[in-house]
């Protein structure tokens, strides 16, 4: 679990002033400034809650992950819903579990594995109403420590330390200040920041296109920024971390599988890993694009790569390529297609969901992949991801989780919509 040692995301205001001041009386100026001050509990205290809870109001959605008839939805940061999708016109908000640091999430044999800062997690979801963890795996993701890493030298992962502190929350402040511009007064906004943004046969679910948690046979597989990371779950009770593999020191962005084969997408291309031998990764190709961030989902001869601005990955494209897989060595691209700003993307059949920014979610028939035709624009809501399954996609959005029904492809219909509150 990521420890400060200092406060993170902490805001502050500096006023420095030179030795002269202006004799100039001038219209004062007036400025609004917000800054954030961590919340923080003992290492017990937040494992001993990391249970079941009432249901909350979604806030932030982030990650989605679907379970048989459960939604499992990441709350960015503090933890995951769960909704009881048996009527998916009418889903219902059971629980939360409140999980410091939780981003990603997925799920085998009733077993619930998350991240909480640089912990492995793993939770017995048996009664969706009842969760309690299992196993706390320490410093399974030593790079989400900010600033130390408790790896030790043989590679082993040790205890932490009981007394170490966790953010659990962030306290928002606001100040209004007033100042007189002189041009010898200079004032600065400084930010100090460790994290990018505030805050018999096994039974799997189904993530979207933009995890970076995935599961394929007795393995479960993360990604860092430039990390490939193996972990045993023959016993989801008893995850074991088995090693990582460098990927050419890449930002690597998702992770998405298919059949034995990893698909993993990073700001400068596409990378595919073959799983085949439980544990032991082998590089099988590589598909080169642009600069850019990079969702990927597959099947069986096509890979579907979405590109977009207006990130840290850099580059200048918004596009949807598709990609030719037939021989794994060697990915060609068929086919480019325009877009404004896509994210995730989901695919069942010959029907192809984008989440496309501003322009929502656009629907196509996929049959072709030279001539994709677009279904359907379904506006008034700026999309993050879709896992497209059963005739269902489930679609979380800024402004909450949707669920559309496109038994009917000519007739797209929406079936529910959890707000944010």
């Amino acid at each position: 679990m990521k420890r400060h040692l200092m406060s993170v995301l902490q805001l502050g205001i500096t006023v420095i002033l030179t030795a002269c001041l202006s004799g100039c009386d001038k219209e004062k100026v007036t400025r609004s400034y917000t800054w954030y001050t961590p919340v923080y509990r003992t290492l017990p205290e937040v494992r001993a809650e990391m249970k079941t809870s009432p249901a909350r109001p979604v806030k932030t959605p982030g990650k989605i992950y679907i379970y048989h008839n459960y939604i499992f939805l990441n709350e960015f940061d503090e933890g995951i819903h769960i909704f009881d999708n048996t009527n998916p016109s009418s889903p219902k908000n059971i629980a939360f579990i409140p999980i410091p640091g939780n981003q990603e999430l997925a799920v085998r044999d009733n077993v619930l594995f998350t991240d909480s800062y640089s912990d492995l997690v793993s939770f017995d979801i048996s009664d969706p109403k009842a969760v309690t963890a299992i196993k706390f795996t320490d410093n399974a993701f030593p790079y989400r420590n900010a600033f130390y890493s408790y790896t030790a030298l043989n590679g082993t992962r040790p205890s932490i330390p009981d007394s170490i502190k966790v953010t659990v929350s962030w306290i928002r402040h606001d100040t209004t200040v007033s100042y007189n511009p002189s041009p010898n007064i200079y004032y600065d906004f400084i930010a100090m920041s460790g994290s990018s943004a505030q805050p018999g046969k096994s039974s799997t679910g189904q993530g979207g296109s933009m995890a970076r948690f995935t599961l394929i046979n007795d393995y479960l597989y993360t990604v860092s920024t430039s990390e490939l990371y193996a972990f045993n779950i023959a016993n989801p009770r008893e995850p074991k971390y088995v090693n990582k593999t460098v990927i050419n020191n890449q930002a690597i962005e998702t992770i998405y599988p298919f059949k034995n084969k990893l698909f993993i997408g990073s700001n400068q291309g596409m990378f595919i890993y073959d799983v085949s031998t439980p544990g032991n990764l082998v590089k099988e190709g590589q598909f080169v694009h642009a600069r850019s961030c990079d969702p990927v989902i597959a099947d069986d001869t096509r890979a579907w790569v979405t590109l977009r601005t207006g990130t840290s990955c850099g580059g200048n494209v918004n596009q949807l390529e598709v990609v030719n897989i037939e021989n794994m060595a060697n990915p060609t691209l068929i086919k480019q297609y325009g877009m404004t700003n896509p994210y995730g993307l989901g695919k069942e059949g010959n029907i192809l969901f984008v989440c496309d920014g501003k322009d929502g979610i656009k629907v196509y028939d996929a049959a072709d992949a030279n001539d994709l035709k677009l279904i359907k624009r379904i506006d008034g809501m700026e999309p993050y991801d879709v896992i497209a399954s059963n005739n269902i996609a489930l679609v979380v959005a800024k402004d909450g989780l949707y669920q559309f029904d496109y038994s009917n492809a000519n007739n797209i219909r929406l079936l529910s919509k959890i707000g944010l509150e």
